[in-house]
């Protein structure tokens, strides 16, 4: 690409709405590589060309976030009358749209055990046409197993959705484990510095023509300064994604051993419940994980949580910088048993002495208002 900007590095950020055509008979044509902003430009381009070759795809559309990218993978596989199958541990915005917009929309939603894997087929209709998967799940971090649900959904001619947003293309091949659109909030990982709401789908050759028409025809885009930082991102990615996963594991270990401490949800540890399916399936963990504490009062939680210097309070993640936020749950299919509050923490990129110490204090103040 750089040829085509003078030999710049990176693709300029290109804002714009009209494209100029050369003469009529090019505007009649359309033969030309942009028509019209909202339909792609260079920096659009450049960033579904990235990473569309990371996912393997036939085609990737972007999107302005995460949650527009399952919204959209969703409407460009299920209208009205049809039904949907939905993991259970999807991230809350995904059931909300679900339960809210889908339902209004005349979309039927059956939400299902996130550890069902082939069992699945017993929830199909005659009117299913697909399958949405987020793995591992949101908040409890449950491990699905893709292959399995992707065979009989392919049986029965539905479609397989997948967040794939915790592992990346890089630590998990959607498309290789048999989904049909694989969906990220590239807002998270991909653009890794906090600063870019922005999402994408990519889709295989049997799903291409559904997600283009309906992205154009939903009039999506996102703008040439996201498209440009989102792609700034992708270019460190793989290295980024090592340390989060090298801090994740000497935190997750270390919090193993707490006495305050229930259990740890993070399937790279062998403990977790999921581990096997991992281990299987995924090539690398990423910084995000849940922690169950024992019981213990909301004054002390916040105790633990108010005070720390290196873990900020806030939601996303996937930042250079480290997260701690309490876990809201809600579940329908398959109740979440934890023995006490549950925390979501995102391991950074700071140094993980640091965060550790920063924790050991959280936890001497936790014990203080028991």
């Amino acid at each position: 690409m750089s040829r085509e900007h003078f030999g710049v590095v990176n693709t300029p950020v290109y804002r714009a709405s009209t494209i100029l055509y050369p003469d009529l008979a090019a505007q009649k044509a359309k033969d030309v590589a942009y028509t019209y902003a909202r339909r792609g430009t260079p920096s659009s381009r450049s960033f579904e060309d990235a990473v569309n070759a990371l996912e393997g795809g036939a085609r990737t559309v972007v999107v302005p976030s995460g949650l527009n990218a399952i919204a959209t993978a969703m409407l460009s596989v299920c209208g009205a009358g049809d039904h949907l199958l939905v993991v259970d541990s999807c991230y809350a915005p995904t059931r909300t749209f679900c339960d809210k917009t889908l339902k209004r929309f005349g979309i039927g939603v059956t939400y299902y055990d996130p550890l069902i894997g082939a069992a699945i087929e017993r929830l199909f209709r005659p009117n299913t046409r697909a399958v949405f998967c987020e793995s591992p799940g949101s908040l409890t971090f449950e491990v699905q197993d893709i292959p399995a649900i992707a065979a009989v959904a392919h049986a029965r001619g539905a479609a397989v959705l997948l967040d794939n947003t915790w592992a990346t293309p890089i630590y998990f091949d959607a498309l290789a484990h048999g989904a049909d659109l694989s969906i990220q909030a590239a807002t998270k990982y991909i653009g890794g510095h906090a600063d870019v709401m922005i999402g994408y789908v990519t889709a295989n050759s049997s799903h291409v023509e559904r997600l283009v028409d309906t992205h154009g025809n939903m009039g999506l885009y996102a703008s040439g300064d996201d498209c440009y930082l989102a792609l700034r991102g992708v270019r460190t990615l793989p290295t980024r994604l090592k340390r989060h996963q090298s801090n994740a594991m000497a935190l997750t270990k270390w919090l193993s051993d707490r006495s305050e401490v229930a259990r740890i949800l993070y399937p790279a540890l062998e403990s977790d419940p999921g581990h096997a399916i991992w281990k299987r399936d995924f090539s690398g963990a990423t910084g995000l994980f849940g922690v169950v504490l024992k019981p213990v009062s909301e004054k002390a939680v916040a105790a633990l949580v108010d005070g720390l210097d290196h873990f900020g309070i806030g939601f996303s993640w996937g930042g250079f910088e480290s997260l701690i936020v309490p876990a809201a749950i809600t579940r329908t299919a398959r109740p979440f048993h934890a023995e006490g509050p549950v925390l979501r923490i995102h391991a950074g990129l700071e140094d993980p002495d640091d965060l550790i110490e920063d924790l050991a204090k959280g936890f001497e103040r936790l014990r203080s208002v028991r």
